[in-house]
């Protein structure tokens, strides 16, 4: 292992990041270089690869230990890396957690195993996971029922952290949610070891999560510098001014949350906004047709009006790139 593990004082953005493929469905590694570069000019504080935006399934094992090389190349330790690992299998799950920490992750990420049922089998389960990857290895615990359909309670989420060290992040996006993020703050503010809690389901709740306890996000929104203006805002003790920029992009948020076509939808503003070149996803996938394309652009070609008159409203330059 090499450079900074995660731990739980992690706080801000840890962008999601998308995959870049050519139109002919190859990984596409001078898009990667110019999307880590953007991630980091956005001013993130952290890059989650091989995600469900990522597209991980659709990746061989030898291609996955490729980006994440090239990501961590690219980033050469200017911020913290965490690889989602989760895996139908305890062996490949294992074999690929080896392989990222070995190149210099700061941690993985991982969600219980579909199946699981009750509080005993979840719990057993990573118990018997942290003992073959061992303890020196930080996790993320990702908690998304909407995609595992494993449910897990704020008090087997409390009774994990409090067994299992090495889980040093929550990244939470149960819904509705906001009272699991409550309910473990409650359990620190009591004695119990406090984590990192990051949030995800697409930013579509962020404010409320962040007055809940949130340290931050771990998504995958098109526009990461909004996710590190509202955090930093947030944190900073505007509240107003946090809000009034996130509610400028909550039709858009709203828009790349849609079941099916999401991805599709984040990868076409990252290709309009000139970061990578194709907005291919691997099949089977979503794509966008001219209705979908249409609602797009207008919706881009509001927030642009939007963010203008928030900036004429409060004196200050916006720096969020264009759409074009």
């Amino acid at each position: 292992m090499a450079g900074r593990l995660l731990d739980e004082s992690a706080k801000g953005v840890y962008i999601i990041s998308a995959t870049p493929f050519t139109d002919q469905g190859d990984i596409d590694y001078g898009s990667t270089d110019k999307l880590v570069d953007f991630y980091l000019e956005s001013g993130v504080d952290g890059i989650t690869i091989l995600g469900v935006l990522g597209e991980a399934p659709k990746l061989s094992n030898e291609e996955s230990a490729e980006f994440v090389k090239r990501v961590l190349k690219r980033v050469a330790g200017k911020v913290q890396i965490v690889v989602g690992v989760s895996s139908a299998g305890n062996l490949n799950l294992k074999r690929l957690t080896d392989t990222v920490m070995d190149l210099g992750a700061a941690g993985v990420m991982i969600s219980p195993n579909a199946g699981l049922k009750t509080d005993e089998q979840i719990e057993n389960y990573f118990g018997g996971l942290i003992k073959e990857l061992g303890e020196q290895v930080p996790i993320c615990l990702q908690d998304y029922p909407q995609l595992t359909a494993v449910h897990m309670s704020a008090p087997l989420i409390n009774r994990m952290i409090a067994r299992f060290p090495s889980i040093k992040m929550l990244k939470a996006e149960d819904v509705p949610g906001l009272r699991k993020i409550s309910k473990v703050r409650e359990a620190e503010a009591k004695g119990q070891r406090r984590v990192s809690i990051l949030v995800g389901n697409s930013a579509m709740f962020l404010p409320q999560e962040l007055a809940r306890g949130a340290d931050g996000a771990m998504t995958g929104v098109a526009y990461p510098e909004m996710l590190v203006s509202v955090c930093k805002k947030y944190a900073a003790g505007d509240i107003s001014g946090a809000n009034d920029l996130y509610d400028a992009f909550l039709p858009l948020v709203r828009y790349e949350n849609q079941p099916g076509v999401g991805l599709a939808i984040r990868k076409e503003i990252l290709r309009r906004r000139g970061i990578i070149a194709s907005a291919k996803l691997r099949t089977p996938g979503g794509s966008l047709d001219a209705d979908d394309q249409k609602e797009l652009s207008f919706l881009l070609e509001r927030l642009d009006r939007k963010l203008a008159a928030l900036a004429d409203s409060t004196g200050a330059m916006s720096t969020m790139r264009r759409a074009g």
